[in-house]
């Protein structure tokens, strides 16, 4: 396309829309005369005189009058094929379905929300949720996943990750139960109840067992299931004790979620670290406004859901 001067095209458009070089001047910021000289040039390139004067007036040429049914819907196409992909997004007429990987808690508490969210916004949107049978990267590198949620656990380098909330264990039971009879929780009495334990690939390594102490300590675990919202099922319909997240345990949106499912959570008594939630993406969606828009959607809830604690948690969420 070396001889096309697509430059040409937009005055092309002023010309046959405006019927008048004055016009069509005024429109493009041009003077008279340069619209002039591209007139010439366009009918140089297209072989037609494309104006005509009658009388005080130009009108347009048959071709012209064929072209002025194109121009306008080609001009706008290049326009928009030719400006920022910023520019080109618009949510409501986005016509996509995201795949996101996530835990059971997340969608049971925030999906409902999420997803009322997004269809408020870009109703020809769908969220479709992967199992998350791991943390492999792979499904992220080869495109089946979009976004994954949850604790960053890939060893891949080049992941993208943002924080969305921080978060913690808490020990789980049903309301009533035997344990919260007595003041106060020790790690004798709590370990002296069986439990169920949550283990996504099956293995008892977990952090609650790890910060046992001393380290032959060991707590009574009776069930091992691969989610946190069926050990806290299992807690509410026995006396079994469970180890979940305190996100799982409601949310600014759902503040009386446990409660509501016969649950009451207590603070273990055991020394273990906080974590982070964070959106985790492959670097090429960096820069494509509908998934870009899809993190942000994803953050927003989040922030909402879980106000961040403190300002350290608030510069981290903002990186």
């Amino acid at each position: 396309m070396s001889r096309v001067d697509l430059n040409l095209l937009p005055a092309l458009d002023a010309l046959l829309s405006e019927r008048s070089v004055t016009g069509a001047a005024r429109r493009l910021g041009l003077s008279v005369s340069a619209m002039s000289r591209t007139l010439t040039r366009l009918r140089a390139v297209t072989g037609d005189r494309l104006l005509l004067q009658a009388g005080r007036t130009l009108v347009l040429t048959p071709y012209a009058e064929q072209l002025s049914q194109r121009i306008p819907a080609l001009a706008r196409e290049a326009q928009a094929a030719l400006s920022r992909a910023d520019h080109r997004f618009d949510a409501a007429t986005l016509e996509h379905r995201f795949t996101l990987r996530a835990g059971e808690g997340f969608i049971d508490l925030l999906g409902a929300t999420l997803i009322d969210r997004i269809h408020h916004a870009a109703p020809g949107v769908q969220l479709r949720f992967a199992p998350k049978p791991d943390w492999n990267a792979q499904p992220l590198r080869e495109g089946a996943v979009d976004l994954e949620i949850g604790i960053v656990k890939t060893s891949a380098p080049e992941v993208r990750t943002r924080l969305l909330f921080r978060d913690r264990y808490v020990g789980v039971c049903r309301i009533g139960h035997p344990l919260l009879r007595e003041d106060g929780i020790d790690l004798e009495r709590w370990a002296s109840y069986g439990q169920v334990m949550t283990s996504r690939t099956g293995e008892a390594e977990n952090p609650i067992d790890a910060a046992l102490d001393p380290p032959d300590r060991r707590r009574k675990v009776l069930m091992v299931v691969p989610s946190y919202t069926s050990a806290m099922q299992l807690a509410r319909h026995s006396d079994l004790l469970a180890v979940a997240p305190y996100s799982c345990m409601g949310n600014s949106f759902m503040p009386n979620y446990a409660a509501a499912n016969g649950l009451q959570s207590f603070e273990l008594p055991l020394a273990l670290p906080a974590f982070d939630i964070s959106a985790i993406w492959h670097p090429r969606l960096d820069h494509d406004p509908a998934h870009r828009w899809l993190r942000n959607q994803v953050l927003g809830l989040c922030t909402q859901a879980y106000p961040p604690q403190s300002p350290a948690d608030s510069r981290r969420r903002r990186r």
